[in-house]
């Protein structure tokens, strides 16, 4: 019954040992990854904006918006791609004057990244708005173990990555995060033709440049890659070919609402848990518990029953007669 017992003891020791480094090394490149069936809802809300709203032909100025992202994992898309590494999420935002209680603009977007770091990948539909373009660098979410370091972030209105630079740490609901801070000078993004009466320039009608600006801040938790808070600064405006502004299209500065800081940060906090526990936890206990079997084992193993001694004889072989 001892050597049953020392037998089963040491095995279970090595099985945990095992199964430990196997948590450790393995598991995690496995089990770690971005969902495909996401889902979150986020707003962004801002005071003081100005905007011009095309369905009334009126700018405004001093109101309250915001603006609600909602994004949902496309499973279908990301099971037609074949690959277990990609996932493809698509996101539909609509931005609301709250003051005049008016809609101002909607916009919608499907892109497809690595589940592992967050980077775009070219298939599985890709779009954004009534385009479809070729995408690189982070989209929705930025890769596990987060760097100190400038990364490359697709933006929806440029239709390529900017840089991202990394701005320092702050706590943000509990959560340490680095903090990202891309600064988008004014350029072009396109035209626009409308009455001419209305920017004050003769003729029926005018084509004037569209330039875009913009400041872009991500709180993001190093560990998941997930951004906590955003703060989005940009300035949409139609210019004349003497550079000055004719019209004001948009113009604010929109930050996640606490309540969606506080969303955020409880389901950041559940996977920062499992993932800690795949790395950390899961592994140190199963190792621990392997070595306590193990050293349990081999001390029993060690240890004679007392009273069970056998004595013979110098040189008398076993089993012979007196």
């Amino acid at each position: 019954m001892r050597r049953v017992i020392w037998s089963v003891l040491t095995g279970l020791g090595v099985f945990f040992i095992v199964l430990a480094l196997m948590l450790r090394f393995f598991v995690p490149g496995q089990s770690v990854k971005f969902p495909l069936n996401e889902y979150s809802k986020i707003t962004l809300e801002g005071t003081g904006l100005s905007y011009f709203s095309a369905a009334q032909v009126q700018e405004f100025s001093g109101v309250t918006m915001a603006a609600t992202n909602t994004t949902a994992g496309n499973v279908a898309a990301a099971d037609a791609a074949g690959s277990s590494r990609i996932a493809v999420w698509r996101s539909f935002t609509a931005i609301e004057d709250l003051t005049h209680h008016a809609p101002f603009q909607y916009s919608t977007e499907q892109l497809a990244f690595d589940r592992k770091t967050g980077v775009l990948i070219n298939c599985c539909g890709t779009f954004v708005g009534s385009d479809h373009p070729h995408v690189s660098g982070q989209g929705y979410v930025w890769p596990f173990g987060t760097q100190k370091r400038t990364y490359q972030v697709f933006d929806t209105t440029l239709l390529k990555p900017v840089p991202y630079a990394y701005a320092g740490t702050a706590t943000v609901d509990g959560i340490t995060t680095y903090v990202f801070v891309a600064h988008i000078p004014s350029q072009q993004i396109g035209t626009q033709t409308l009455p001419a009466s209305l920017v004050g320039l003769p003729g029926a009608e005018v084509t004037l440049p569209e330039f875009y600006s913009a400041t872009k801040t991500d709180w993001v938790d190093p560990v998941t890659g997930t951004p906590i808070k955003f703060d989005l600064k940009q300035r949409y405006t139609l210019q004349d070919s003497s550079g000055a502004t004719r019209l004001v299209l948009f113009d604010g500065d929109l930050t996640s609402t606490p309540a969606s800081v506080a969303a955020s940060a409880a389901s950041d906090n559940s996977n920062a848990n499992q993932i800690r526990f795949v790395e950390i936890w899961g592994p140190l206990g199963a190792g621990i518990l392997g070595l306590i079997l193990l050293v349990a084992g081999l001390v029993l193993a060690a240890r004679r029953p007392e009273g069970q001694y056998e004595e013979y004889e110098a040189g008398e072989p076993v089993g012979s007669a007196s």
